[in-house]
C-alpha cells in the first residue's frame, strides 16, 4: 500500500470514528461522564432522602401533603390520621376484649395494622385497609354534611363552641396526669406527628357542624298520625311483642350411610324419627285441648308435656319482637290468634316440631310517658356488691330529698333544680333528671312500674332501681303521658330512612380517595 493511500485510510477512519486512538479517547470520555452523572444522581438521591427524613421530622409532610381527596377538597396525613385513628378507637370502645372475635390483635397497638388479615375485607387487605375505609366514609360524610350546613346559614353557636373547649380542658388535664408537657405533644401521641390542638379542635368542630346540619334536616321532617298508623300497620306485627309458650320435641338421630371412604357414619334424621317427633308434639296439643280444667295455659302446657316426658316443662318467653320469632312467627302473628291458641310448628331445619301456645300480644299503642328523676346510689363494697347497710344510706338520703321537696312548692321547675343539685345519674342530672317518651321495659323494674301504672302530673314515688352498673333509690316525679309508642316507632324509622336517603344524595358528589402521602396516616 503507498504511503498516499495509508494516509487517505487514516484520513477516512478519523472521520468515521474508527481511529483506534480516537476510540480509545472517546471510551474513556464516556466513562468519566457516566461516573459523573452517577455520583451526581447519587448526591441528588441522598439530598431528597435527607430533605424527606428533615420533613418528617418537622412534621411537614405530615401536615402539607395530600394524603386523601373528598371531591375537591384535600386532607393530609395528619387529618387524615385523626379519622383513622377515631375509627379505631371507636371499634375497641364499641367491641372491647371482644375485638380479638373479629381477628384484631390489640396487643400491638396500630402500628401493627398493617400486618394483620381483615377477615372482613378481601383477601390480602388488612385492618389498616378497614380503618381507613371507615376513615373516608366518615370524611366523605362530614364534608358533605359542614357544606350542606354552610350553604344552609347553620354554624355552631356559643354553647357548642364552649363544648369543644371544655372537651379540650378535659383533654388538657389527660394530658398532664399522663406526663405531657403539653397538649400538642398529647394529641400528637394520640393521633401522630404532626398533629397539634388547633387541628383537633378545627376537626372536632367540623364534625360538629356535621352532626348539627344532619340533626336540623331530620327536625325538618314531620309526618301525620294517619301517616305513623299506616307505616306501624304495614310492618305487620313486626314489631309487636309477644309472649308464648313452647316446648321442642327433638326428633332422634341414627347413624346414616357409611361414607365411601370407610370413614365414621353421622347420626341424622330420617323420615322415620321425624314422623315420630310429630306424632310425639301433637299428642303434647291433644292433651293441652283437652286440658281445659287447668286455667292457665302455661300450666297447662307443663301438664301435658309432663304427660309424655315425666320431668320435662315448656319454656315462656316473654316481650319477644315479632321479628324475631323464626319458625313460630306465621302463627303467632295471626292477627286472629287469641290466649290460649296452641298449634304444632314444624322446625324449618327439619330436626324436629315445637308445640307453641300464645299468651299475649302488645301492640305498642300506648301513651309514652314523660319522669323527672334523682338517683342516690348506694356505695358499693370492694368486691362490687351491695350491703344492706349502703342500700338503707342511700335510702335515708333519697327521703330526706323527699322532704326537702315536699316542704316547699311542689312544682315541677322545683323538682328539676333539685335533680340537678342532688341526682347521681350523669345521664339526666343536667337537664334536671328529665327522660321523655319512656316505653314499657325501657327501665329497671320497679321505675318501669312506675311509669306505667296510672299517675297523674304532679305524682311522686321512690323505687328501687338495680342494674349492672349501680343500685340505689330513685325520686320519680311523674310528668305526664306522652304520643303513642307504635307512633313513635313509625316515627324513628320514616326519620331514619330519609335522613339516609338524604346522605345518600349530599355525598354522591364527594368522593373520597386515597392518595400517595396516605401511608404516613397513623405513623
Amino acid at each position: 500500500m503507498s504511503a498516499s493511500t495509508e494516509r487517505k485510510n487514516r484520513a477516512a477512519a478519523r472521520e468515521a470514528g474508527t481511529d483506534k486512538k480516537m476510540l480509545a479517547q472517546q471510551e474513556a470520555a464516556k466513562k468519566a461522564a457516566t461516573s459523573k452523572r452517577r455520583w451526581t444522581i447519587g448526591t441528588i438521591l441522598v439530598a431528597v432522602l435527607l430533605i424527606v427524613i428533615l420533613l418528617l421530622n418537622t412534621g411537614f409532610v405530615y401536615k402539607h401533603t395530600t394524603a386523601a381527596t373528598v371531591g375537591e377538597e384535600k386532607f393530609s396525613p395528619v387529618e387524615l390520621s385523626y379519622y383513622y385513628i377515631n375509627q379505631y378507637s371507636n371499634f375497641l370502645s364499641t367491641y372491647g376484649s371482644y375485638a380479638s372475635l373479629f381477628g384484631l390483635d390489640t396487643t400491638q397497638g396500630v402500628a401493627s395494622l398493617g400486618q394483620q388479615a381483615c377477615p372482613m375485607l378481601e383477601e390480602g387487605q388488612t385492618w389498616r385497609d378497614y380503618f381507613l375505609q371507615g376513615a373516608l366514609s366518615s370524611m366523605q360524610q362530614i364534608t358533605a354534611m359542614k357544606n350542606y350546613a354552610k350553604s344552609s346559614g347553620i354554624t355552631l353557636d356559643e354553647s357548642e363552641l364552649k363544648e369543644i373547649e371544655d372537651e379540650l380542658a378535659l383533654a388538657e388535664q389527660s394530658a398532664k396526669s399522663n406526663g405531657f408537657s403539653s397538649l400538642n405533644n398529647y394529641f400528637s401521641a394520640q393521633f401522630g406527628t404532626g398533629m397539634n390542638t388547633a387541628t383537633v379542635r378545627r376537626l372536632t368542630a367540623d364534625g360538629l357542624l356535621a352532626n348539627k346540619a344532619l340533626q336540623s334536616y331530620a327536625d325538618s321532617l314531620s309526618y301525620s298520625d294517619q301517616e305513623l298508623e299506616d307505616y306501624y300497620a304495614s310492618l305487620d306485627g313486626a314489631s309487636d311483642l309477644f309472649d308464648y309458650a313452647y316446648y321442642y320435641v327433638a326428633a332422634e338421630t341414627v347413624p346414616g350411610e357409611a361414607p365411601a371412604d370407610g370413614g365414621e357414619a353421622e347420626n341424622v334424621v330420617t323420615d322415620e324419627t321425624l314422623l315420630e317427633a310429630r306424632m310425639t308434639a301433637e299428642a303434647i296439643e291433644t292433651a293441652y285441648q283437652d286440658g281445659g280444667d287447668i286455667a292457665d295455659p302455661t300450666e297447662r302446657l307443663n301438664a301435658a308435656v309432663e304427660a309424655e316426658f315425666d320431668a320435662d316443662s315448656a319454656t315462656v318467653r316473654s316481650a319477644v319482637s315479632g321479628g324475631s320469632l323464626g319458625d313460630m312467627s306465621d302463627f303467632l302473628r295471626d292477627a286472629s290468634r287469641k290466649a290460649g291458641d296452641a298449634a304444632v310448628v314444624e322446625d324449618a331445619s327439619g330436626s324436629g316440631y315445637y308445640v307453641v301456645v300464645f299468651l299475649s300480644r302488645e301492640d305498642n299503642h300506648y301513651p309514652t310517658v314523660s319522669v323527672r328523676h334523682i338517683l342516690i346510689k348506694a356505695e358499693a363494697s370492694e368486691d362490687g356488691t351491695y350491703t344492706p347497710e349502703a342500700s338503707m344510706a342511700a335510702l335515708e338520703r333519697i327521703n330526706e330529698i323527699k322532704a326537702e321537696y315536699e316542704s316547699g312548692e311542689k312544682t315541677e321547675e322545683r323538682f328539676a333544680a333539685l335533680a340537678e343539685q342532688y341526682s347521681e345519674d350523669a345521664g339526666s342530672n343536667t337537664n334536671g333528671g328529665l327522660y321523655e317518651n319512656i316505653y314499657k321495659g325501657q327501665m329497671v323494674a320497679d321505675f318501669d312500674a312506675f311509669c306505667f301504672e296510672g299517675h297523674k302530673s304532679g305524682d311522686i314515688g321512690v323505687v328501687y332501681g338495680e342494674s349492672g352498673s349501680y343500685a340505689g333509690y330513685h325520686l320519680i316525679y311523674f310528668v305526664g303521658e306522652g304520643e303513642l309508642y307504635s307512633n313513635v316507632i313509625a316515627r324513628n324509622a320514616l326519620t331514619n330512612t330519609a335522613v339516609n336517603d338524604f346522605i345518600a344524595e349530599k355525598i354522591a358528589d364527594y368522593e373520597p380517595q386515597l392518595r400517595f402521602w396516605s401511608r404516613y396516616a397513623g405513623r
